[in-house]
């Protein structure tokens, strides 16, 4: 029998696990690695939303056409990822009305569906626009979680065959003879069927042809094998709040701009964005300025929004490529198109294509053109199906729809539950007896998460952006120690102990950008429920040292204690120094980078 062709894909976002499925279900032998989770790069970092295309209709028609298109196949294939929100562009007093009209006629000229409404057409649709918009139009733009789309091509992939790798970063590009021959990966920790090697171990993966789709990262996997990719790497902030002010996409009618939409998005509204070119795309400032001017800005549409509760904010960096010598000084003007870097034509390097620029709504699209590109290179013929395969969980909606008929559509965590898993929410909700919940504000139950944790092992972020426990209101307070129970018994206790500590680590980055008002409250109930009450700042099966009890008997620190308390005052730590050289930006547990 023939040997099917390998290709290596590079990248574990949205175009990377898009392509694995693509060419997985054409018949090749896929490998995908990827250096932290699935969506660790942009498509974890994005504010969720599902393009008509309305926002390059002026600008940029044909990014705006190529949204439209891939929107209506999305809807399609990845129902149980997507929420059709609508959306509005609104016109405030001081925005031009000639804008207005280009951007009415450019969705038209791009077969984007277009309504002019009154604003009080507008605010019959969202009731919290303020009082003296002019007007609106009505768009089919909607929201997508990016995570369970991410999951959901990378399983697609894996039933056809092919091995994802996570938590395996390129430390190499093999070239021989002047071609591209596979990489050189080493394996970072982490547990599940996702990751097969040894954390430290280095392993060479030798492919036919080697893809590059690392988005903002192309550039660095470019110098590894020794040409340039031009990516402009542009970071934005998105600013997260307690609840949905808005059930409808909301853009700001004007040209480009800083802080112009808001994203519904599950149980939250997503604020967005800024555009500022960065040189790395691991290290740039996140700036207290950005996140006061997502408020403030947008409160101009939706004036609840100044006195409303955030919860979290976090910063992606777009992937923006334009080709050389075009000169282009303003990153909100490069493109939002993709293109193919075949380095053989380019660079005399065969053996590997990069693909740079895009978005998330066009992922699809960008993987099978880049597919369609790989069979030619290596003389295979085979179609591209995925536009008319569903995705895993989106096969059969009767099956949705039956569940929450089941459940009386009374049962929020019934409904919630049915909707993350689509048609497989029969076969999840099943499989656990009893099957408690495990996070209220997202109402996850734990059968949801005993099916995250087959693909995720010890991960327990892997785990939240499958489910999305830990990423409501009370930001992992009340449900992390509970998502970390259910490694054990198969865990011992410095592994469970080990994934909860990511966790937190992983939601405090976030959650340090919102500490005022309400959300400071909440951060330091975080704290004592688990700093104190949990007693993780000094969590005694941590200590190498031996706990001095009898301080806890007598009150006060004990002969010979050298915490530094004085005798006869309270102690809560048993006795023991506090770590010194604790970080000062550190939570008991932590946060980053989405919602």
């Amino acid at each position: 029998m023939k040997k099917s062709p390998s290709v290596l894909v590079i990248g574990g976002g949205a175009t990377g696990t898009g392509i694995a499925r693509d060419l997985a279900m054409r018949g090749l032998d896929v490998t995908l690695v990827e250096k932290g989770n699935l969506t660790h790069g942009t498509t974890g970092r994005m504010h969720g939303l599902l393009h008509s295309g309305g926002r390059y209709a002026v600008s940029d028609q044909p990014s705006a056409k190529e949204c439209i298109e891939e929107n209506r196949v999305l809807r399609r294939i990845a129902g149980h990822c997507v929420e059709m929100t609508g959306g509005l562009f609104v016109q405030r007093p001081e925005d031009s009305d000639e804008y207005f009209e280009k951007k009415l006629e450019g969705c038209r000229e791009c077969g984007i569906p277009a309504e002019v409404l009154s604003a009080e057409e507008a605010r019959e649709i969202e009731p919290y626009l303020a009082k003296d918009i002019k007007r609106a139009i009505k768009v089919p733009d909607g929201a997508v979680d990016p995570f369970r789309l991410c999951v959901a091509n990378a399983a697609s992939a894996v039933e056809h065959g092919a091995r994802i790798e996570t938590h395996s970063e390129v430390t190499d590009v093999l070239v021989e003879d002047g071609e591209v021959v596979g990489v050189e990966v080493t394996h970072q920790t982490g547990t599940g069927p996702y990751v097969h090697g040894e954390p430290g171990e280095v392993e060479e993966i030798r492919a036919d042809y080697v893809v590059n789709a690392t988005g903002a990262w192309a550039g660095q996997i470019g110098d590894l094998a020794g040409v340039d990719v031009e990516v402009r790497p542009s970071k934005g902030v998105m600013t997260i709040m307690n609840t949905r002010q808005v059930d409808t996409v909301v853009n700001r009618c004007r040209p480009k701009g800083d802080a112009d939409i808001i994203v519904p998005h599950e149980t939250t509204c997503i604020l967005g964005t800024t555009d500022e070119e960065v040189e790395d795309p691991e290290d740039y400032p996140e700036e207290g300025w950005e996140v006061d001017l997502m408020i403030e800005t947008l409160s101009e549409l939706v004036p609840m929004l100044a006195d409303a509760r955030t919860i979290r904010s976090f910063w992606g960096v777009r992937p923006l490529y334009e080709p050389p010598g075009t000169g282009t000084e303003d990153p909100t003007d490069i493109t939002r198109e993709f293109f193919l870097l075949d380095h053989a034509d380019r660079d005399d390097l065969p053996g590997m294509t990069s693909i740079v620029g895009g978005k998330l709504t066009t992922y699809r699209m960008m993987a099978e053109q880049i597919s369609d590109h790989v069979c030619g290179k290596l003389g295979v013929d085979a179609e591209c199906r995925t536009a008319d395969e569903p995705l895993p969980g989106s096969e059969d909606f009767t099956v949705l729809r039956d569940y929450m008929d089941d459940f009386g559509l009374r049962s929020p965590i019934g409904r919630r539950s049915a909707q993350r898993l689509g048609s497989r929410a029969d076969e999840v909700l099943n499989s656990v007896d009893p099957n408690p919940v495990v996070c209220e504000c997202e109402a996850v139950t734990r059968a949801e998460i005993q099916d995250a944790l087959d693909t995720a092992g010890t991960d327990l972020n892997s785990v939240r952006i499958q489910t999305r426990a830990s990423m409501g209101n009370c930001q992992g307070a009340i449900c992390c120690h509970r998502m970390a129970n259910e490694l054990a018994p198969e865990y011992d206790e410095e592994t469970v102990r080990a994934s909860l500590d990511d966790l937190y680590q992983e939601r405090w980055k976030g959650e340090r950008h919102a500490m005022w008002g309400t959300q400071l409250s909440q951060t330091a109930l975080k704290h004592m429920l688990h700093a104190a009450t949990m007693n993780r700042d000094e969590d005694p099966a941590a200590a190498d040292a031996d706990i001095d009890f009898a301080a806890f008997d007598d009150g006060g620190a004990s002969e010979g204690d050298a915490s530094g308390v004085a005798s006869g005052g309270a102690v809560a730590d048993g006795g023991r120094e506090r770590a010194a050289d604790r970080a000062g930006d550190e939570a008991p547990g932590g946060a980053d980078g989405d919602n």
